[in-house]
């Protein structure tokens, strides 16, 4: 939630060395159209349905944070039809289960910048610090800055819509039978995203996964160690 595609830019490089890449910015963020009602069911279609106007039929699928809900739904609903094969399945640091809301402040601030003419970064940032205190979480929201015509900037982010689908996005996937898909869970060492209580409900979901965790990272483990991320990811999908 809050990023786009341009974050998975270095990683991605890496792994187009052993693989054909695409890096999907969701529904409400980035340049993907805006989203009403965000479901992950809707998501995932979505998604999906890019993948079917592309015609890839058979894939590997990543996603980190809210974006692994949106590819753990992906790899339900694509079992489910049988139209799309998701080879392999990589979540970084979230599970299958319903979280607490920890995102109030920054889409309230978020909101305040939505509302303002912006005419630096520095005056977005001015405006997001009084909601948000740590400066590299400012940063990586501040990095859906674009300008525009006029010299302006605006946010890349549906906020309105992400703001009224928030209690949905704090759900767990709709996954109503066991997913058979090969999955591999990355769980960054100092975050808790996924904890121990958690197993139970992602073995139930993903009775194919195995666990990997990052040693001395947080939530955004790609972004702090992204070679031995890519390394997890590259041995992985290139196991039998």
């Amino acid at each position: 939630m809050f990023g786009n595609a341009d974050n998975w830019h270095s990683i991605a490089q890496g792994l187009s060395e052993h693989f054909n890449l695409f890096c999907i910015d969701l529904p409400n963020h980035g340049q993907s159209s805006s989203m009403p009602d965000a479901t992950y069911p809707k998501m995932a279609q979505a998604v999906l349905d890019w993948a079917e106007s592309q015609n890839i039929k058979s894939f590997h699928l990543l996603g980190h944070s809210m974006g692994g809900k949106v590819a753990m739904q992906m790899a339900s609903l694509a079992e489910q039809s049988g139209n799309i094969k998701i080879e392999k399945l990589i979540v970084a640091d979230i599970a299958p289960v319903d979280y607490k809301p920890s995102h109030t402040d920054i889409l309230k601030g978020l909101k305040a910048v939505q509302s303002s003419d912006i005419s630096s970064r520095k005056a977005a940032d001015d405006i997001l610090s009084k909601y948000e205190p740590s400066l590299p979480i400012r940063q990586f929201l501040l990095k859906n800055l674009v300008r525009t015509e006029d010299k302006l900037y605006q946010l890349a982010l549906s906020v309105n819509e992400i703001a009224d689908s928030y209690s949905t996005i704090l759900k767990k996937p709709e996954i109503s039978q066991a997913v058979n898909t090969p999955t591999l869970f990355i769980k960054g060492e100092h975050s808790d995203y996924i904890v121990s209580d958690y197993q139970q409900d992602i073995m139930a979901a993903f009775p194919n996964a195995s666990f990997k965790i990052l040693s001395g990272t947080g939530h955004w483990l790609h972004a702090e160690k992204p070679l031995p991320f890519s390394s997890l990811v590259k041995r992985f999908l290139q196991q039998d």
